[in-house]
């Protein structure tokens, strides 16, 4: 029995030692990278800085046209500008387009004060204004951006010509979020930032970023997930999901024009429910359905484009 344990606990030494160099390395050579991605960061390849609550926030606007369609990203976006690229050259010789990086996002800077909805939409709106954008806007939110964008309309109708929904999130999905739900994201996010500090996330985050784009745009974006992946800045937002909610259900859901455009739902249980309940209660709301996941305008940016541009036929 002595001799049996002996060798069990060589065996497990080794095995320790093994992911020990293994992390040790992973970790010096995400930091020789990131060291070389230095210039990639502070030099953004697409899109201007502007200088919101003191910071500098990002922000892409291209095209001209007669209605502006501003695109937000989803949650934890590590890239928003780069990942929408490809789709928004679609528009921007119709329309103008603007893809707003919150901070935390992309280029844009850290943020340590509340990242409560309101907080998010006067920095949005305080980054357009900065950037010489005037409304009214065509909001056009992937996922979780869907909260701000309701809420917007809900306060500032005038500024909110339409809500383009690119599988966005309606307050209702959020519904059977309580407290636990919250501590339970919150650590996801902290081994999450333990995982990027420790070079792990490079070795995976290559697989993650789609076909279709340049050489210095996957750069781009691999050097903005290794370094800003799960950070404290988009992880707050995390805390604020009831109270965001409880307020923007605490108010007249904004009767503007819609256009919904719906994932398979495999995102979460009882997604697509959620989304035609919301639709159902607006006087002017289009839904498309889609044979895909969530990044519906990567997955099937054809049928994306076509049902946007067939509803920009009404507005």
């Amino acid at each position: 029995m002595k001799k049996a344990l002996k060798v069990v606990g060589k065996v497990l030494l080794g095995i320790v030692a093994v992911l020990a160099v293994f992390l040790i390395g992973t970790c010096v050579y995400d930091k020789i990278c990131l060291a070389s991605e230095k210039d990639l960061l502070e030099n953004q390849i697409y899109g201007q800085k502007v200088e919101v609550y003191g910071h500098d926030m990002s922000i892409y606007v291209s095209g001209s046209g007669d209605h502006t369609l501003v695109f937000m990203a989803g949650s934890g976006d590590s890239a928003p500008i780069i990942g929408y690229k490809n789709f928004i050259d679609r528009f921007d010789e119709d329309y103008r387009v603007v893809v707003i990086e919150k901070f935390g996002y992309g280029f844009s800077d850290a943020f340590d004060g509340s990242r409560d909805v309101e907080t998010r939409v006067a920095q949005n709106r305080e980054a357009l204004k900065k950037a010489g954008i005037e409304g009214p806007y065509i909001l056009c939110p992937h996922s979780y951006s869907g909260l701000e964008s309701v809420y917007w309309a809900q306060n500032f109708p005038e500024e909110v010509e339409a809500i383009v929904g690119l599988d966005m999130a309606v307050p209702a999905a959020y519904d059977m979020m309580d407290e636990k739900h919250i501590a339970s994201e919150s650590s996801v996010y902290f081994w999450s930032r333990v995982a990027r500090n420790a070079g792990i996330v490079r070795l995976i985050a290559g697989a993650t970023i789609p076909e279709g784009y340049s050489d210095m745009e996957v750069k781009s974006a691999m050097a903005l997930v290794c370094s800003r992946f799960s950070n404290e800045t988009f992880a707050n937002e995390s805390k604020y999901i009831i109270h965001d909610r409880t307020l923007i259900e605490s108010q007249k859901m904004p009767d503007v024009p819609t256009l919904l455009i719906i994932s398979d739902g495999t995102v979460s249980d009882g997604w697509i429910g959620f989304e035609m309940d919301y639709a159902s209660g607006l006087t002017d709301a289009t839904t498309v359905q889609l044979d895909c996941g969530h990044s519906v305008y990567i997955e099937e940016p054809d049928k994306c484009e076509e049902a946007i541009r067939e509803f920009m036929k009404g507005i």
